[in-house]
């Protein structure tokens, strides 16, 4: 029975209109406009579930909202791989949760995820309410099952960020108004919350159509996938407290081993089913480019035939009015032009850039070492290059701006967010097949072989121990999915975060000092001078560098001369090197220095730019200044860490509490926050 009571006009109105609203934050739609229906709310369902089609277009409708841009612009840094390049440090909220600062009281606590997750769960509910009972068709049962997969997801999404949350499972139109849980739900464990959608998806996966025509919709492959996913992190490590006492939490399982062992089945189970259901596998190397390569550079054109096979599940973006902030923060940035000015505002760790195998094809795909900068400040012609940077100023690379089709505005990058690729999917079986044999197992081994084998790297060792397989997964993994916002909370699944920040730290500290693995890290750099062609699609992959060691070339490269007179002879000087180490220049070939570990807007890095035609040395980049005007190297930092590093009250990491910061607080300062609105909800604890 529908709408008994009539204070539920007064619920519609309080909460199904505004989390629509906060929803729409976030829209999403793809290229046909298939996503591109109204949002309904529960007002409309009576007329929506009385045929197939209207249902269909509710179903399409729960992708909008499904990744907030908090997912990627907050969360989707300090993974020990990606970080914030933002303007501020301490005073910046992205920056802070980068480093988990964070606290209940402040604006920097994510609250909009939390909004939007529930949001779409309560049209989930909806749907999953209405559909029953509509006549029964095929058609009906897979949009059922399509409705519960979304909505395990939305758990999923809320349970790695915050814990325990509540548990909603019928639409507020359906719950009694005078209960005091309808309005202000308290946090059900998250143990009960995973396998009630682990249920809900393993009986109803077999609804699911094998192929529904676009990734950018679930089907049985991807749902495999997802279920998967969830039940790693039902299985896995979280931060877990007493609900009841509220008494400090660890990092721990489930306290049900059988259980657990049980999840480890099911995501084995599912992900076999994947494997050899024959109809994904990864994309290869094709027209000159290596398969990673192949695969972000035809994925942020749109060519999703030639990368779907890959590509699972990927959320839509494209159309003036249906289109998210995904991809304005993660790319090299560029100053003026064909693509404006565009600020990068996330940052790759340089510690991550070295641990490449020198083999590895992926490096110069996920992270970049050059910046699109304006060459020629007020000149008659206007000249655009993809420049060299230092250590401290790697940007991401897998969305730059210069791989993707022309933006409808600065902020609707028509970049569709990746979920689930195969990849993924061969990482998590090398995982289960680990675990539940007490080791890697030939299939496992087969599965992080073909990953290695794809990137380039298919001599490197495979350890043969149940823990040093574990590790290299982990390595794997962050190899693999930098910028696709689940190393973060992967890590903590794995219980690694803290070991990984630790090791990261150190990792940094070495780098600037020279020591340890860093010890014969080459402090200049020699870039070959490159125009930007100013053209969406140009697929320009990396500037060509040398990395110098020779001290009597080292010497030469230091001596940039302070005047326009010297510079021809300086060019001269430096094709020579490049020809010694391998480099042929022709006449109109240009080469300048970079000392690696000073700062981009060093005297020396402005000087050496000058002397190859850089009118504007000096000028900032579009980047975060945080980073890319501050060295690296303690030496060049006058004896001390740079403060991104090791600094006072703002270094690397420098919120990190364990048993604390791998969770977020529900926000509790103002009205809207979740903690405000509902006093059932208890606080995590330590906040």
């Amino acid at each position: 029975m529908k709408n008994i009571f009539n204070k539920h006009n007064l619920i519609k109105k309080l909460i199904i209109v505004p989390t629509i609203l906060i929803a729409g934050l976030s829209i999403n739609s793809c290229s046909d406009e298939f996503l591109n229906q109204p949002a309904y709310n529960s007002s409309d369902t009576e007329s929506v579930f009385t045929n197939i089609e209207t249902a269909d277009a509710f179903v399409q409708g729960l992708y909008r909202g499904l990744i907030p841009t908090e997912m990627f612009y907050q969360l989707g840094a300090g993974d020990t791989v990606t970080h914030s390049s933002e303007d501020g440090s301490t005073n910046n909220s992205k920056y802070n949760i980068c480093n988990y600062q964070y606290d209940a009281k402040t604006p920097n606590t994510v609250t909009g995820i939390y909004a939007a997750m529930y949001a779409v769960i309560e049209r989930t509910n909806i749907a999953i309410d209405r559909l029953p009972d509509m006549p029964a068709s095929t058609k009906r049962d897979a949009l059922l099952a399509e409705a519960k997969a979304i909505r395990a997801f939305c758990y999923y999404n809320l349970i790695r960020v915050y814990g325990d949350v509540p548990a909603i499972w019928i639409p507020l139109e359906e719950a009694d108004p005078n209960d005091p849980a309808t309005l202000y739900p308290k946090r059900t464990s998250r143990d009960v919350i995973y396998d009630k959608v682990i249920g809900d998806i393993q009986e109803s996966i077999g609804n699911m159509p094998v192929s529904n025509g676009t990734p950018e919709r679930l089907n049985r492959q991807s749902t495999n996938a997802i279920l998967a996913r969830i039940a790693l992190y039902a299985a896995g490590y979280s931060l877990r407290w007493d609900l009841n006492t509220g008494s400090a939490g660890t990092m721990s399982r489930r306290p049900d081993n059988a259980r657990v062992q049980q999840l480890y089945q099911i995501a084995d189970a599912a992900l076999s089913s994947v494997i050899n259901g024959g109809t994904n596998s990864l994309v290869q190397a094709q027209g000159g480019k290596s398969g990673f390569e192949a695969l972000w550079f035809n994925f942020d054109r749109r060519n999703f035939s030639t990368v779907n096979q890959e590509m699972m599940w990927h959320i839509a973006e494209y159309g003036p009015n249906t289109n998210s902030a995904f991809g304005v923060y993660a790319h090299p940035g560029s100053r003026g032009g064909t693509y404006g000015s565009r600020k990068a505002l996330q940052f790759i760790l340089p510690s991550y850039y070295l641990s490449f195998n020198a083999l590895d094809k992926r490096r110069d795909v996920a992270t970049t070492s050059y910046s699109i900068y304006f060459l020629n400040a007020g000149a008659a012609t206007d000249t655009w290059v993809d420049v060299g940077t230092t250590y401290s100023c790697i940007m991401p690379g897998k969305f730059r701006i210069s791989w993707c089709v022309e933006p409808q505005a600065a902020d609707a990058r028509n970049l569709n967010i990746p979920i689930m690729r195969y990849a993924d999917v061969l990482l998590m079986y090398a995982e289960t097949q680990n675990y539940l044999n007490n080791g890697p197992t030939a299939a496992g081994i087969a599965a992080l072989q073909q990953v290695r084998n794809r990137a380039g790297i298919s001599s490197m060792t495979i350890p043969s121990g149940q823990q040093a397989f574990e590790s290299a997964i982990v390595q794997e993994r962050k190899w693999e999915f930098s910028d696709e916002f689940m190393l973060r909370t992967d890590l903590i699944r794995m219980n690694k975060l803290a070991t990984e920040i630790d090791a990261t730290r150190q990792a940094m500290k070495n780098l600037s000092n020279r020591t340890g693995q860093f010890a014969a890290t080459p402090i200049y750099r020699l870039y070959k001078y490159h125009k930007n062609t100013q053209v969406y699609g140009d697929p320009f992959l990396a500037v060509t560098y040398i990395d110098l060691t020779n001290p009597a070339q080292i010497a030469q490269v230091q001596a940039v001369p302070t005047s326009s007179a010297g510079y021809a002879a300086y060019q001269t000087t430096l094709k020579a090197i490049a020809l010694a180490n391998g480099q042929a220049s022709t006449t109109d070939d240009k080469w300048y220095p970079a000392n690696m570990f000073q700062a981009y807007t060093s005297t020396f890095n402005g000087n050496a730019r000058k002397a190859v035609g850089f009118t504007a040395g000096f000028n900032v980049l579009q980047i975060g200044n945080i980073i890319y005007t501050k060295p690296t190297g303690s030496f060049e930092n006058g004896g001390v860490y740079p403060n991104w590093i090791e600094g006072g009250g703002d270094g690397l990491f420098y919120g990190f509490v364990p048993n604390k910061t791998e969770l977020l607080p529900f926000a509790s300062a103002s009205a809207g926050h979740p903690l405000v609105d509902n006093p059932n909800l208890t606080q995590l604890p330590g906040y």
